[in-house]
């Protein structure tokens, strides 16, 4: 009996196994309005860094002889009550907006995670940090924003603290929920059995489980605090004039709608882009870093 012949052909190796950030990147890439977003968002970043030499004119060039004037070649965005050039001040307005909602939310993010994690591993902790937080969420959140600005005086700085305060109960209340689920864990119980001490448990075996809803709710509330902190300047409870921000044109424009609509018309859509291009990512980071879309 011959023995079979064996096949000359070259049998295929086993496909390399994607990373987990090549995992996330593939499913990042299919969502067409995340990748959009990530485009504007990475685009107003660089306005923002590069105001100061992209910007036609300065923030504070008045032209009291042609206020009002609308759009053209030379001023694209046209002028605004006191002459200045408009793009320009959305230009360097976008460095105000986006610092104001980047701060707001590393202040929650900070804060939040950190008593979420207490809260929710420390059983004595819990009752006084959750009702704490009951308390602030008994305030509608513009509100509580406002009442913190009053107190402290209205500017950039305490419009940044006020959202970041305002922010925190949402956090403290994701990360509490996922640190209860997760303390019962059977890593969690043989990492304690091994001598683990509470604090290495926290950082290295639980945190690193809750960062990813963490990372999608701090790209979903960037959209949220930069439209707050919007509302605080058009209130005049934000960056005082004549400094360059979104929600203070807006609130400057509101006299002059009729004359001259375009005031109001160009930071509202800086707004608006903002705000929708922030959501798109982070709709798109919820997708890529949900597990259960794992194997899709």
């Amino acid at each position: 009996m011959t023995e079979p012949a064996l096949s000359n052909r070259a049998v295929p190796l086993p496909a390399r196994a994607r990373t987990g950030l090549g995992e996330f990147w593939d499913r990042f890439r299919r969502h067409r309005a995340a990748v959009a977003g990530s485009v504007v968002v990475v685009a107003l970043l660089g306005i923002a860094v590069l105001a100061p030499w992209i910007a036609p004119y300065s923030e504070r060039e008045q032209k009291l002889a042609r206020r009002f004037e609308g759009p053209s070649v030379e001023h694209p965005f046209g002028l605004d009550e006191l002459g200045r050039d408009i793009l320009s001040r959305v230009i360097y307005g976008s460095r105000i907006s986006l610092a104001m909602g980047v701060v707001a939310v590393g202040i929650a993010l900070v804060g939040g995670v950190a008593l979420g994690l207490l809260a929710g591993y420390f059983p004595r902790l819990d009752g006084p940090i959750s009702r704490t937080m009951d308390i602030l969420l008994a305030f509608p959140g513009i509100l509580l924003a406002i009442a913190i600005v009053a107190a402290l005086g209205p500017n950039e700085r305490n419009a940044m603290i006020a959202v970041g305060i305002e922010s925190i109960p949402a956090y403290v209340r994701l990360t509490r929920a996922s640190v209860l689920s997760l303390k019962e864990r059977e890593f969690v119980e043989a990492a304690r059995a091994l001598g683990a001490g509470n604090g290495r448990i926290l950082f290295y075996h639980i945190l690193p489980n809750v960062i990813a809803p963490i990372i999608v709710f701090a790209s979903l509330n960037l959209s949220t605090a930069i439209l707050t902190a919007s509302t605080l300047s058009f209130l005049g409870l934000g960056p005082q004039p004549p400094t360059s921000e979104w929600g203070a044109m807006v609130s400057a424009s509101r006299g002059y709608l009729r004359v001259a609509p375009h005031l109001m018309l160009f930071p509202t859509l800086a707004i608006f882009v903002t705000v929708l291009a922030f959501n798109f990512v982070g709709d798109g980071l919820r997708d890529a870093l949900d597990p259960r879309l794992r194997g899709t």
